[in-house]
């Protein structure tokens, strides 16, 4: 099989700010990491490399430092990575990211599994996955909290409420997978040495033939009108003990004194 997992970096802390102008986040000077959702698409691509062999092809577009997330997951064991990087991939939406990132598969090319996070922790979208199937002309799956190919389909349990939904669809296809689907694994200091002989590549929209116009801003039809960042507050807590009646009658009266019962 030939997988191609789509991973993002993604600040690695939740006091990050935002640009007034563009409504972007400041990643410079913010610790990043690899976002936890696409961690699990990684793990899940390996796996299935494990069981019918074949080659796990890592895609992230970023800037320049994005290199330390494809080199974390060279180093949990996928084979090659590319990197798309271009100014003129700044400050682009989901629909533009996510037709970046189809200019790549279509370049890579003879795949037969797409694999994405279920979101990124700095959007929470969830729609990057579904625009880069619309792009590439391919069936989807969303919210895969299982996987299983067979046969040429690949088929997945959906996890909706209470509910549980089990579907497939005819490879080659994308799959947006959860947290519950596996627990990823770490790269290690043996992986990591060996991510650096491992085939990695970068790519600007030239070698991509891709339509500037369709990347980047000029490819995004949302913007941000305004931003800003909430109030931060700190409150007081109060720790109750003694007998449970005790606790509860000077809970209650806490309450009421707050007008709040």
């Amino acid at each position: 099989m030939k997988i191609l997992v789509f991973v993002k970096q993604v600040p690695d802390t939740d006091d990050v700010a935002l640009d007034p102008k563009t409504g972007n986040l400041k990643r410079e000077g913010v610790q990043s990491m690899l976002n936890p959702n696409d961690a699990n698409a990684v793990e899940c691509a390996l796996q299935l490399k494990e069981k019918f062999g074949g080659t796990v092809c890592a895609i992230s577009m970023g800037p320049p430092q994005a290199s330390r997330t494809l080199k974390t997951v060279l180093g949990m064991g996928c084979d090659e990575a590319y990197l798309l990087s271009d100014r003129a991939f700044g400050g682009a939406d989901t629909l533009a990211t996510s037709y970046t990132l189809s200019k790549a598969a279509e370049k890579i090319g003879d795949y037969d599994l797409l694999l994405c996070g279920r979101l990124a922790t700095d959007g929470d979208t969830a729609q990057t996955g579904p625009a880069l199937a619309a792009w590439l002309g391919l069936p989807q799956i969303t919210l895969a909290s299982s996987l299983a190919v067979e046969d040429g389909w690949v088929i997945c349990d959906r996890k909706l409420g209470d509910m549980r939904q089990r579907v497939k669809a005819k490879l080659p296809a994308v799959v947006t997978v959860t947290g519950d689907l596996n627990k990823p694994r770490y790269a290690t200091a043996m992986g990591l040495m060996k991510a650096g002989k491992k085939p990695f590549f970068t790519w600007d929209a030239a070698a991509m033939e891709a339509d500037t116009s369709k990347t980047g801003m000029p490819g995004s039809p949302s913007s941000t009108k305004g931003v800003f960042e909430p109030e931060k507050r700190t409150t007081d807590t109060k720790y109750l003990s003694g007998e449970m009646v005790d606790i509860v009658k000077e809970l209650v009266d806490s309450l009421e004194a707050e007008h709040l019962l």
